[in-house]
């Protein structure tokens, strides 16, 4: 008895670090998904706005602005969906760490391959997202240049 307990004390204890992981990728969709609800927000806004612009570089700067909107949308969703399978290659490896040591079958080499997955998956999103926010930027710019 005393030999079961000690065994899943120290699983837990391995698997803490893997649940602070996946901690911190629910504050990045957090992130992530008010950054999209935001650009969407926008991309409203500025397709009510194409109906009543009669000026044609106005209409053109506009359109252009919608163009890139629709590409970030492009961009963030990939970045969620990466985060989120990430985040599902973590639980994974923390299911497999219990489940392993509960059936005594030796999945060592099965959980670090996740595991290295995983964070492979959460550093796709972060570039992602990091295209994401360079792109919004640019517009942030450009938008200044035209006085918009």
């Amino acid at each position: 008895m005393a030999d079961s307990v000690t065994a899943l004390a120290s699983i837990i204890q391995i698997a803490v670090a893997p649940v602070f992981l996946l901690a911190g990728i629910a504050g990045f969709l957090n992130v992530m998904s008010g950054r999209l609800g935001r650009i969407v927000d926008r991309a409203r806004v500025l397709e009510r706005r194409v109906n009543s612009v009669s000026d044609d570089t106005r209409l053109a700067i506009v359109s252009r602005e919608l163009r890139t909107l629709w590409r970030r949308v492009k961009i963030i969703n990939w970045s969620i969906g990466m985060c989120t399978a990430s985040a599902l290659m973590v639980c994974v490896v923390v299911v497999s760490l219990f489940i392993g040591d509960f059936l005594a079958i030796h999945i060592e080499t099965f959980v670090v391959i996740t595991f290295v997955l995983g964070l492979l998956l959460l550093i796709v999103a972060l570039v992602l997202f990091l295209k994401e926010v360079q792109l919004a930027t640019r517009v942030l710019v450009a938008g200044l240049e035209y006085g918009d």
